[in-house]
């Protein structure tokens, strides 16, 4: 089993927030190497002037269904000797893919950053060896329109 890491800046290709939930990073399960993955590890925080006037970001990870548009870049092992990952990762979306509700979401101050670490095999955040399931790490913030830095530590399983 390898673990990878990756974030929305991994192609430089960082958006900047809206109202709206916009997605930082997903990662999903391809038909021509199918594995179910786990979240094992996740960051989050402002990357960006903070905004005059003091406000929240939103983070939620949401199970995806379906890619929207967006560029794919290739996850860091995070041991060099491991094998690629066998999950695909996009960022940088122009059009929002399909996602179901919550499973992780925090609300955090604009000037705070968070990292979360599943404590055990129960609380590690996972998903199925189906085509195109897997996660989406989004934000969105009323009032903070610039960069969020988002990453997620996963293991092919």
């Amino acid at each position: 089993m390898a673990r990878f890491h990756v974030d929305n800046r991994m192609t430089n290709a960082q958006q900047a927030l809206t109202t709206t939930f916009k997605t930082q990073v997903q990662v999903w399960s391809a038909t021509a190497t199918l594995c179910r993955g786990r979240a094992v590890a996740l960051q989050m925080g402002p990357d960006g002037a903070p905004n005059a006037t003091d406000c929240q970001i939103v983070y939620n990870v949401q199970r995806a269904t379906a890619d929207g548009t967006s560029t794919v870049f290739t996850p860091n092992p995070i041991n060099p000797a491991d094998v690629a990952s066998r999950m695909v990762a996009h960022n940088a979306y122009t059009a929002e893919g399909t996602y179901t509700l919550p499973i992780f979401s925090r609300s955090l101050n604009q000037r705070a950053s968070m990292q979360w670490a599943a404590q055990d095999t129960d609380a590690m955040l996972q998903w199925a060896a189906t085509n195109l399931v897997g996660l989406a790490l989004l934000a969105l913030s009323p009032t903070y329109a610039a960069n969020v830095l988002f990453g997620m530590e996963y293991d092919d399983l």
